[in-house]
């Protein structure tokens, strides 16, 4: 927990002027004394009240720990609040969805005619500074390629481990990216630049250097004030900002309770909140009528249910298909959303989510309710038996462990709910709850062949997010495709979170990835493997309730995924009622 500094109370002081009079000494004598009216005391006036801040109350959810943006432990509300707010990107997306350069901090990025590789030069501008004056340049762009293309857990390193080289020219305002092959999704790169002088040598490493907030803005705002304990972050304006000022003074994110967050719209004292509503909430919310306007926000993650094939319970393709037979799709839905906006964006695909373009249900027709006579059907053809209420084979009863992170209390609730109805269908299943980092970054990354007992093995399913709103096709290589290895150091990069690994499906893959073959046409051979081999088995998109008062103006959803907070240089808020922090 990091405290900002408490701002001074400025001293004001008074001067006070004495006039003296001076006589003159002569012999005549000295005049009659004649009455004199009172000479007026000097009047001081009082200096001009210092307006109070303005300021944009924000209500959210829980503030966890971990604001790293890039990476599945991390991928939360919360970080992809503060990085909209102070990170710098390329492209950002435009009112129709499409990707355009954020004029503000790039001059151009553009592919380079006649290069020898495929390459792409981006001009930064000379002006775009890190809030401690240092400058935003090409050791930010190659830090970034550098921890995406080998890190674990990282939510989209496919575009990134294609680069071959990224090169600082002028002074590091220039940089030249050279990739192994074409990357028509070039445009999606390098979003959520990170401050590599402060983090380059952070003694924690990567997992953990950015759990307590950014050491240095490129953004409109900066960290003034992190309290968790508190449930509150307070951001204000960077003046070291060399684009347009943010149009609040500050911004403050308090996470308190469902309940609370209506009574605090209701009462004026959040002036909007962004949360995981459930449906009594939305109930509540609605209740409000006119005073608050209600906008659902749909989210860049889709829930999913990972089924390890590395496993040694799940090998067998007809065990895991016994195991979605044995799920109740519709109570997983409920158990995560509770009702709230989530529940809108049910999810029947298994690369784009619903609420981007070209999204079709690709899901061949499955049982939503569980199908015991079907479970029953395939786990005996896998060589089980029914014995006491379990399933047995050589000996030993289908016993499956369940991994959800231990941060987000609804991957725990469908984590606990799957374990329950394979319970009832005599499937044995205990849920473990490792952090975020264990489980995104150690446990799901282990390489499925390295025989590790301690990796992949010791989890059999996995409550996870699938990253959405980049290049759909790196998108479908990092979440199912073969990991390559690194041109410099022909170290391997890290497996998907699912485990999966085809080898007649990586050319397609790859095809996709390098534009050689339509996005569509691969994912459409990609995805009738995936449901053919029940490697995952996808919810809902998550989404977020968007209430809002009148008294701030300027709140909009945001383009494309980018979300609400995408905007907050534009919001304007009220007066606070202090200035203290």
């Amino acid at each position: 927990m990091s405290q900002g500094r408490r701002r001074p109370l400025a001293a004001v002081s008074l001067l006070v002027t004495t006039v003296s009079v001076v006589a003159a000494c002569t012999n005549a004598p000295p005049p009659p004394l004649v009455s004199q009216p009172p000479t007026p005391s000097p009047t001081t006036s009082a200096p001009p009240t210092q307006p109070m801040p303005v300021e944009v109350v924000v209500g959210v959810d829980e503030l966890e720990g971990g604001f790293n943006p890039h990476t599945l432990a991390d991928l939360s509300p919360t970080s992809s609040a503060l990085a909209s707010l102070m990170l710098p990107s390329v492209f950002r997306p435009a009112p129709d969805g499409s990707l355009q350069l954020d004029s503000t901090l790039m001059e151009s990025a553009e592919v380079v005619p006649d290069a020898e590789k495929f390459t792409v030069r981006y001009r930064i501008k000379r002006e775009a500074n890190w809030s401690d004056g240092a400058p935003i340049a090409a050791e930010d762009f190659v830090y970034l390629w550098e921890q995406l293309r080998s890190q674990p857990g990282v939510a989209d390193p496919a575009g990134y481990q294609l680069i071959d080289d990224v090169a600082s020219r002028q002074g590091g305002k220039t940089v030249e990216v050279t990739f192994a092959k074409p990357y028509p999704g070039w445009q999606t790169l390098f979003n959520n630049l990170l401050p590599a002088h402060l983090l380059r040598d952070a003694p924690r490493g990567w997992a953990t250097v950015l759990d307590d907030g950014y050491p240095a803005s490129g953004g409109p705002f900066a960290i003034r004030q992190v309290d968790l304990d508190r449930g509150e972050i307070i951001l204000e304006r960077n003046d070291r900002y060399w684009g347009p000022p943010a149009q609040s003074d500050r911004i403050v994110l308090r996470a308190v309770d469902k309940a609370r967050q209506v009574e605090a719209l209701r009462s004026g004292d959040s002036h909007l909140a962004v949360f995981s509503a459930d449906r009594s909430t939305m109930q509540s919310l609605r209740e409000l009528g006119d005073a608050v306007q209600l906008i659902t926000v749909p989210r860049p993650a889709t829930m999913e249910v990972l089924l390890r094939q590395d496993s040694r319970a799940l090998a067998d393709v007809k065990v895991r298909q016994a195991v979605l037979a044995a799920l109740d799709r519709p109570a997983l839905i409920e158990a995560g959303t509770d009702g709230g906006p989530g529940d809108q964006f049910q999810a029947h695909a298994q690369v784009l989510a619903p609420s981007e373009p070209g999204y079709t249900p690709t899901e061949p027709v499955l049982p939503n309710r569980p199908d015991p006579a079907q479970v029953e059907r395939l786990l005996n053809e896998a060589g089980y038996h029914r014995s006491g209420g379990a399933w047995m084979r050589d000996g030993r009863p289908l016993n499956l462990v369940i991994a959800a992170p231990f941060e987000h209390e609804s991957y725990i609730r469908i984590a606990e709910a799957a374990a329950g109805q394979l319970r009832e269908q005599g499937i044995q299943a205990t849920v473990v709850t490792p952090t975020g980092d264990q489980l995104f970054g150690e446990t799901l990354a282990v390489n499925p062949r390295s025989g590790d007992s301690g990796g992949a093995s010791s989890v059999d399913m996995a409550i996870a997010p699938r990253p959405a709103g980049g290049d759909p096709a790196a998108m479908m290589a990092a979440s199912y495709g073969c990991p390559g290895v690194a041109a410099d150091s022909e170290q391997p990069f890290p497996y998907n979170d699912a485990g999966f690994c085809d080898e007649l499906l990586q050319p397609t893959i790859d095809a996709a990835l390098t534009g050689q073959v339509p996005f569509q046409e691969a994912a459409g051979t990609v995805e009738s493997v995936l449901w053919r081999d029940a490697i995952a088995l996808p919810l809902y998109q998550q989404a977020q309730v968007l209430a809002l008062r009148r008294e701030v103006t300027g709140v909009e959803p945001g383009n494309g995924l980018a979300g609400p907070f995408s905007t907050a240089a534009h919001w304007v808020g009220t007066h606070a009622d202090s200035d203290g922090y």
